[in-house]
């Protein structure tokens, strides 16, 4: 990623962090309180993680990596966002649990931290705001022990090109084609400053095929057709309280987990 965008990606992430923790969406009160946030999918993909050393690459303001660090695991959070971090921190500690939160790129992620983890975690949002998947995935790569996993969950390319479900409208490419531009004044999450962002599409294709040039073997591919998360996009909720994303009766992919192993 260029300077220049990471700059403007830097400062969209720094507006949306400082609005986030006091919203719907991240329930700072039951995370203090000891709820977890990861959901089924992300936990069925990580597995124990009890007495490993965690990465959590984009951690955002922590939410999973304080999560993960309650499993038992020895987490580092690395974000590019210095006010997630700070964010991060500060939820840390109000949870009582030892998280260490680094500033650094997720695609050219410190030396000192090479070899160093069991398990690279990441988990939505991720890969959109990266230009050079390859990058992102040897940088990620080189953090891991032999014998390390990467644990890659994140929407589905398909989802992604959705702009809303009712009407069916499509803003977004399924792969590669450059950046895109985006001027917004609310997140996911809440109602923000104005901001502006730079997006990248990759497909699945292209996701897998980084995965094995950085050295990596992919162990499970997993295509989800529906999310506890909601996926917003007017993606409808069930009885069951899965949103899904139905065309013409039915289910399109919303979410994959990726797993490799170096």
């Amino acid at each position: 990623m260029g300077e220049g965008v990471s700059g403007v990606n830097r400062a969209h992430w720094d507006v949306w962090a400082a609005a986030h923790g006091q919203d719907a969406y991240y329930d700072t009160a039951g995370l203090v309180a000891g709820a977890d946030s990861l959901t089924d999918v992300e936990r069925g993909a990580v597995g124990e993680v009890e007495g490993l050393d965690v990465l959590h690459v984009q951690c955002h303001i922590g939410f999973d990596a304080i999560s993960l660090a309650r499993s038992g695991a020895r987490v580092t959070g690395v974000d590019f966002s210095p006010v997630a971090l700070e964010k991060g921190r500060a939820l840390a500690e109000r949870c009582g649990v030892d998280v260490r939160f680094v500033e650094a790129d997720a695609t050219d992620l410190p030396e000192r931290m090479r070899g160093r983890f069991d398990l690279a975690y990441a988990a939505y949002g991720i890969l959109c705001w990266i230009a050079d998947v390859d990058a992102w995935m040897r940088s990620v790569a080189a953090t891991l022990r032999p014998g390390g996993r990467l644990v890659l969950v994140d929407f589905h390319p398909l989802l992604q090109m959705v702009e809303t479900v009712e009407p069916l409208v499509l803003d977004f490419p399924y792969a590669f084609d450059g950046p895109h531009e985006y001027a917004s004044s609310g997140s996911y999450a809440t109602e923000t400053g104005p901001t502006t962002s730079v997006e990248f599409a990759h497909s699945l294709g292209e996701i897998v095929t980084a995965a094995a040039a950085a050295g990596l073997r992919v162990t499970r591919l997993d295509e989800r057709l529906d999310s506890a998360l909601d996926l917003g996009r007017g993606t409808p909720v069930g009885p069951d309280g899965r949103h899904r994303f139905p065309v013409d009766g039915r289910n399109l992919p919303v979410l994959y987990a990726l797993t490799a192993t170096r």
